[in-house]
């Protein structure tokens, strides 16, 4: 229900989850020493919004440092909700003592946030996906971080930045059209909860055919930057369109629907967005090419290249 039901601000009902880990080091310069670091993941249950934590390892101290910026810039969560410590296989024995119901440190945590009026929820035991919603968010960031990243040895100061930026990327995704406003070409986001409008990232030079031997070291996470959302953009997009082979009709693209444009030119955190202003169907009746209107000008494009926006929220 929480999904569903209206709430008066986003993270009022949250959940939370740990990525990584993830190897960094404590300075640019020769002989720096390395160390892990893992990436708490926050959700808003009914805008899908994502937050973005980094934290130097497992302890109970550390995830209530993590909180405490969290809520510092989201407020307090009526409820926060985790998978049990019986559905984090495979990860350390702390983190599964930090999530499990009969821990002591649990208890401690839960004392804390229930001082703030924060209930802590949890999933069904051996039921993981029960947490389907956060586990996407944190297969984004995971999967493709740890890609992107590769060997390469981030200090604290750049994976923190490189990790904001990547938390505006996941909050600028389109969900729907704000309106059926024919000349209105703005979908409503997650960003939209948090900001009042789509997330924005300096636009720059894109770096993704330079070797990175000759780049610094702000170029480097720059280059990071557009390859988690080449990567990422492409998963994106792949949830508008039914992953099938043409072997029965679609329902086919009308005039004043609102869609995505793919180009893969565009840089982080922008979508091609426009209205359909006209269609073109073939000799068998069936719309492969529709004429569409953007901010700057009308293409013609194959349907296979546009990305209907869904207005029930039943693919988010």
């Amino acid at each position: 229900m929480k999904r569903v039901n209206p709430t008066i601000r986003p993270f009022l009902n949250s959940v939370v989850d740990y990525a990584g880990p993830f190897s960094i080091k404590t300075w640019r310069g020769k002989n720096a020493r390395q160390y892990k670091a893992y990436i708490v993941v926050f959700v808003c249950h009914s805008t899908s919004a994502s937050h973005l934590e980094l934290v130097t390892d497992y302890s109970t101290d550390a995830f209530i440092a993590a909180y405490k910026r969290f809520v510092a810039r989201r407020e307090i969560c009526a409820t926060l909700s985790s998978d049990c410590g019986t559905n984090l296989i495979g990860t350390d024995k702390e983190l599964r003592n930090l999530f499990s119901s009969s821990s002591k440190e649990l208890e401690k945590l839960s004392t804390l946030l229930a001082n703030d009026g924060t209930q802590w929820i949890f999933n069904l035991p051996s039921a993981p996906y029960f947490g389907g919603k956060w586990e996407a968010t944190v297969k984004s960031v995971k999967h493709h971080l740890k890609r992107i990243v590769g060997n390469q040895l981030l200090t604290y100061e750049e994976i923190n930045t490189l990790l904001t930026q990547i938390e505006a990327v996941l909050n600028s995704r389109p969900l729907s059209p704000l309106s059926d406003d024919p000349d209105d070409l703005s979908a409503l986001t997650p960003g939209h909860f948090l900001v009042g409008g789509a997330p924005t990232i300096i636009p720059k030079p894109m770096l993704n055919s330079v070797n990175s031997s000759r780049l610094s070291r702000w170029q480097l996470l720059r280059q990071m930057l557009n390859t988690f959302w080449s990567r990422w953009s492409k998963e994106c997009l792949q949830r508008y369109h039914d992953v099938s082979k043409w072997q029965r009709p679609v329902p086919s693209l009308t005039k004043g629907s609102l869609v995505l444009v793919v180009d893969e030119r565009y840089p982080p955190s922008k979508w091609l967005l426009g209205r359909i202003i006209d269609i073109h169907p073939g000799t068998d009746g069936h719309v492969r090419v529709v004429s569409v209107r953007t901010q700057t000008s009308v293409l013609r494009r194959p349907i296979v290249k546009l990305c209907p926006l869904p207005i029930d929220g039943t693919k988010f």
